[in-house]
């Protein structure tokens, strides 16, 4: 049953329908979306796939589909090649709140504080410009895990993860063009997803979430630009986390609230400066989504960098560039393991590295052992690993065996590093010795699971 309490306490809240609202809650329809990873595949070669059931596009999104039902997405290796994101449709919105406030040709700074698992990272970084940089973090040490394999499966190159504390952003000061806080919260808006919610929720919990939502909006304020814009949002009904941290949000700083065009037909609701999504009017769960234009500060200071981090030599050069595409890019060595990022960010990663606990920037390459490079898992998952490296395409059985750690049934004759790849989307590596081939995807991403 939905707690009383929270009914009640919508009762004025715009939009709220009693009678539809527990009707959809109680229905047992679930909604199922995805959104597709242009860098990895076309949209026709993903509405073609029929082990997606691609049903509808979502309106307020240009890589966002309904499908017709939800799929066992572990058993596709696309799924794990990075092909697409399974997102939930209404949070996708968060697209319509960039392109609305922001150019997003211009090359920017963006920093998504909340950013685990990397559903609205992953969505960032498919919308801002090559140039630009955005600050993924997690104040959660497992769940930045959990975003560092997710940016890793997307392909991104311009992405530093970080494991912080939203307070300590208040020393970059002036530094980001935008700022996404998709808040802790209590959680009702997904109910429908998650019955088991249900019994976690309190009006005391939602009390403290708002409370924290504050701490974290103050904390990371000083970091925001002057005319930076930023974006919040929750997946919470409560009106004490939306539309009164809105209001919070414009007594206490110096803001614009910046209110976006919508279509009628999209069924979302305009409320106290913010944005609803009912489930009962809405193809999607529950969620807020609010925009602010920060009107003091001022604008970024230039960067002071101590210590210049150490790039490779020409010997080590000359082998990690058999392996990787020709671009403008510098060669990060820590240990022996080696990052590459592109030139143009080089001087804020290096003063991010200084500032911030980093846990992940540009893309692994590998690790220089004995004059030559073990590939990482996050080079096949990139976009720039070089075109004359080998390939084994498997069918469908084959890749879910090597999904599984599995040793393969397949022959391949050709001696070393190999990419592994399903439908010509790399997997990962193998590399194949004269009596055996060993299995190099990563243990922790696994399938444990058999068909």
């Amino acid at each position: 049953m939905l707690p009383i309490q929270l009914l009640e306490s919508l009762e004025k809240t715009k939009g709220f329908n009693k009678d539809a609202f527990e009707k959809i809650h109680y229905s047992g329809d679930q909604v199922t979306s995805i959104r597709i990873n242009r860098k990895k595949r076309s949209i026709n070669e993903s509405i073609q796939d029929t082990s997606l059931a691609i049903q509808s596009a979502i309106p307020w999104t240009g890589d966002g589909y309904y499908l017709a039902s939800r799929p066992s997405f572990t058993f596709d290796p696309l799924f794990h090649a990075g092909c697409y994101y399974v997102q939930e449709a209404s949070s996708m919105f968060l697209e319509q709140a960039l392109k609305q406030t922001v150019d997003l040709s211009n090359s920017i700074k963006v920093l998504d504080l909340c950013a685990s698992p990397g559903g609205k990272s992953t969505h960032i970084q498919s919308l801002i410009s090559s140039d630009s940089i955005l600050v993924s973090n997690e104040v959660i040490r497992s769940r930045a895990n959990i975003l560092k394999d997710n940016i890793i499966k997307w392909g991104c190159e311009n992405v530093i993860i970080t494991n912080n504390d939203p307070r300590d952003f208040s020393k970059l000061e002036n530094y980001f063009d935008v700022i996404v806080v998709d808040a802790p919260c209590s959680g009702s808006g997904l109910f429908r997803r998650d019955p088991e919610a249900i019994n976690e929720w309190s009006e005391n919990n939602v009390q403290l979430c708002s409370q924290r939502q504050q701490r974290i909006l103050a904390d990371v304020w000083p970091s925001l630009k002057e005319d930076g814009i930023l974006i919040y949002s929750t997946c919470s009904y409560s009106r004490e986390e939306d539309e009164e941290i809105t209001k919070w949000v414009c007594d206490n700083f110096l803001v614009e609230n910046r209110l976006l065009k919508l279509d009628p037909d999209w069924g979302i609701t305009e409320s106290g400066g913010g944005y609803r999504f009912w489930p009962d009017k809405v193809k999607g769960e529950g969620f807020f989504i609010a925009c602010f234009q920060k009107k003091e500060g001022s604008n970024e200071k230039p960067l002071q960098i101590k210590n210049k981090t150490e790039q490779t030599n020409k010997k080590e050069l000359e082998i990690i560039e058999k392996w990787v595409k020709p671009g403008s890019r510098i060669f990060i060595k820590y240990n022996n393991t080696v990052y590459a990022w592109q030139v143009n960010h080089y001087t804020d990663f290096s003063f991010l590295l200084e500032q911030l606990r980093v846990i992940y920037s540009g893309i692994l390459i590998g690790e220089l052992m004995r004059d030559k490079l073990v590939p990482d898992h996050a080079l096949a998952m990139s976009t720039i690993f070089s075109d004359s490296i080998n390939r084994q395409e498997l069918s469908h059985s084959e890749s879910l065996r090597y999904l599984q750690r599995k040793e393969l049934a397949t022959e391949i004759e050709k001696k070393g590093w190999m990419l592994i790849t399903f439908m010509g989307h790399p997997l990962g590596w193998v590399n194949v010795l004269q009596n055996r081939i060993n299995n190099y995807y990563p243990k922790e991403l696994r399938i444990l699971k058999d068909l």
